[in-house]
């Protein structure tokens, strides 16, 4: 496959219209209260309150997350498709690219592992 000028182009237009799909928006920020939201919410109830143990808690797990290779990420993502997926099931325009690129990763898979033979 060649790359052309339009195909950069279609390429990016779909990724922006997937990215800025507020489907998507919703279910990431949810993720993200749920991965990483609650430390910072309980560091900062615990300061206001003055809770030793709920500030030690939040710290240790926000300072885990600033860790360059924590998983923290990659899981977020994970929870934000599955609540796409939970909560609004007839999003085809999403799902289509999440769809699209799961069967791209399959079909080089399975290239490469006939290749590999």
């Amino acid at each position: 496959m060649k790359i052309t000028k339009e195909s950069i182009k279609n390429f990016f237009k779909r990724l922006y219209s997937f990215l800025l799909n507020p489907h998507l928006i919703l279910c990431l920020l949810i993720a993200w209260v749920i991965t990483n939201g609650w430390a910072y919410i309980a560091m900062s109830l615990g300061t206001y309150f003055k809770i030793g143990w709920l500030i030690a808690v939040a710290g240790a797990y926000i300072s885990f997350l600033w860790f360059p290779f924590t998983l923290e990420k990659i899981v977020t993502i994970i929870i934000a498709i599955e609540l796409l997926k939970i909560f609004f099931p007839n999003d085809k325009r999403t799902l289509a690219v999440l769809i699209d690129i799961k069967e791209k990763i399959k079909y080089k898979y399975k290239n490469k592992k006939k290749n590999d033979k």
